[in-house]
């Protein structure tokens, strides 16, 4: 596990845009982190990396947002609605399968839905000061351990 202090949302969304540039079809990248943590902000960033033009707002009362203008297209979910279930019946395997990148905010909610490989990114404030975020790289797969390191350079 990589860890990167961030020290306002501009930095949050420049790791965003270099990881936009790296993903391939079919990634997916889990944000998890308290309401304000910086989730959409990170996604963002990675929608600029994929060259995406449009103002990407986070997918909370909609569930999924799609981008289709970029380098590939961008599946952006937030499942924390789906807390108290429902996420099966949104084919969100036929997303992690598709030829777009998958960002998933609040993944804790469908983990028994995840595939097994992806790239986890937690984000959390830190305590000692307010503007600083961690984030928290964990990499299950070969291949998202490579962006982890790519991401590092």
């Amino acid at each position: 596990m990589e860890s990167i202090t961030v020290t306002s949302p501009e930095a949050t969304m420049a790791i965003g845009t270099k990881l936009g540039q790296l993903v391939q079809p079919g990634d997916l990248i889990l944000l998890d982190g308290d309401l304000g943590a910086g989730k959409t902000t990170f996604t963002k960033g990675l929608a600029k990396g994929l060259g995406i033009p449009n103002n990407v707002k986070s997918p909370t009362f909609t569930l999924i947002r799609e981008y289709h203008q970029g380098r590939l297209p961008l599946y952006h979910m937030d499942v924390y609605r789906l807390e108290d279930g429902g996420a099966e019946d949104l084919g969100l395997d036929e997303y992690f399968d598709g030829d777009g990148v998958s960002v998933v905010e609040w993944s804790q909610f469908i983990d028994d839905l995840l595939p097994a490989t992806y790239l986890r990114i937690a984000i959390s404030r830190n305590t000692d000061a307010d503007d600083q975020r961690i984030m928290t790289f964990k990499a299950a797969g070969e291949h998202y351990q490579q962006l982890v390191d790519q991401l590092k350079e």
